[in-house]
């Protein structure tokens, strides 16, 4: 994307980022991963890692996903393999809705991005210390998910 509107789009994510840290004192982890051409690939999987040093404490995960107006569904399936330090691996399949059954977009929007937080796992312990992996792919019947921005994944401290 170039010329103006690729200049807004990143001053908004940088503004989006900065609103971000400065607000959540739980957060532990955030990371995003762009989508070139507004479009997230069957076989694109971002890999996000985080090192965890502290085992007793709780936390909660989530996605974050911004979508256009090309985004054709009013869902989101994704297939979401967690790997531990040691190796050990779970798969999970998730689905999200989008949008609601008249086609508003669900979460925040300004212009014709619209980002949504999507809850993953609430009040979880990670056991084993040391770097986590979260490989993220979409799971819906098209090889070019249209209309994706990004994805992103936030660990946060879990407050009662």
């Amino acid at each position: 994307m170039t010329g103006k509107t690729g200049r807004i789009k990143y001053l908004l994510a940088a503004v989006m980022l900065l609103a971000l840290f400065s607000c959540n004192g739980n957060l532990i982890y955030t990371d995003v991963a762009d989508m070139p051409g507004a479009s997230w690939n069957l076989f694109n999987t971002p890999d996000f890692s985080f090192n965890v040093a502290d085992t007793t404490k709780s936390t909660n995960i989530f996605f974050t996903i911004r979508t256009g107006s090309q985004y054709p569904y009013r869902n989101l399936f994704l297939f979401v393999t967690t790997i531990a330090p040691d190796g050990k691996s779970i798969t999970d399949t998730l689905e999200y809705n989008i949008a609601d059954e008249k086609g508003n977009w669900l979460g925040k929007g300004f212009g014709e991005i619209n980002e949504l937080r999507l809850p993953y796992r609430k009040n979880v312990y990670f056991p084993v210390k040391g770097t986590y992996h979260f490989a993220v792919r979409h799971g819906m019947r098209t090889d070019d998910l249209k209309g994706v921005y990004d994805i992103g994944v936030t660990v946060e401290k879990f407050v009662k």
